[in-house]
C-alpha cells in the first residue's frame, strides 16, 4: 500500500490543525506555527497548503458562524481526516527510524 508523503510544511500545518481542534482556522493556524517556529509565515502559503491538503483528503473544512468580532465574516474551520492521522504516524515512524539509525551527533563548540 502506497504511503502518503507529506512535506515538512504540510506536516507542521496538519499538526497545528490537530493541536488547535475547534479553533483550527487560517489565522489561528498561522499564529500557532509562528509562535512555535519563531518566524513569520505567509498567510497565502498556509491557505494554499490547506487547500491542497483538502484536495488530497488530508483535511476537511466547514464554515463557522459569522461573528461581530470579524465584521460579520465567517471563518473556515479545518480538521484532520483519518488519512492525515495515518500519514502523520507514518512520518513519525520514518523519522524515528532514521534518528535511531544515525550515529550520535557531536556538537562542535569551536
Amino acid at each position: 500500500m502506497k504511503k502518503t508523503r507529506l512535506g515538512e510544511f504540510q506536516e507542521l500545518i496538519l499538526m497545528a490543525v490537530i493541536v488547535l481542534g475547534e479553533n483550527a482556522y487560517g489565522n489561528e493556524i498561522q499564529r500557532e506555527l509562528e509562535g512555535r517556529l519563531d518566524e513569520r509565515l505567509s498567510t497565502g502559503a498556509i491557505q494554499t497548503a490547506l487547500k491542497r491538503m483538502e484536495d488530497k483528503g488530508l483535511v476537511k473544512s466547514e464554515w463557522g458562524e459569522a461573528t461581530q468580532k470579524r465584521g460579520g465574516k465567517r471563518k473556515r474551520i479545518y480538521s484532520a481526516t483519518p488519512v492525515a492521522h495515518k500519514a502523520l504516524h507514518e512520518m513519525k515512524d520514518i523519522r524515528s527510524q532514521l534518528w535511531d539509525a544515525m550515529p550520535k551527533l557531536g556538537i562542535n563548540n569551536a
